[in-house]
């Protein structure tokens, strides 16, 4: 899957929170200081060509939708960020986020009790 840049990924965001919406909606969803109009219709354009948005046109208007689930994204971005700094290994990504202090003990029980729920 190809990769997102940071502009790309709060316009798909949007479209995932929205579900599907006219330019105008993605526009109006985007965080203070808003971009240009142009500009996120630019970005939607290129998400259109990368395959992540699809787009529904309604009279002079168009209506988009991802086609690409946040869930499929997101996996992919960690998979991604995993091999390319961690050489494929969950482990050593969980443990240099404990060094780092951006996992606690009581965070990590609780992914211990997820990932012993969801085995039985």
């Amino acid at each position: 899957m190809k990769p997102l840049t940071k502009a790309e990924e709060q316009i798909m965001h949007s479209i995932w929170k929205l579900e599907e919406a006219f330019l105008k909606e993605i526009l109006e969803a985007q965080p203070d200081p808003k971009p240009h109009s142009n500009t996120v219709a630019t970005i939607v354009k290129i998400l259109v060509d990368k395959g992540f948005v699809g787009v529904t046109p309604i009279g002079r208007v168009h209506r988009y939708y991802p086609l690409v689930s946040k869930e499929k994204y997101s996996s992919s971005t960690i998979r991604t960020l995993v091999d390319g700094y961690f050489e494929g290994s969950f482990a050593d990504a969980v443990s240099f986020m404990v060094k780092q202090k951006d996992l606690s003990v009581k965070e990590l029980e609780l992914l211990l009790q997820q990932i012993k729920h969801t085995k039985k």
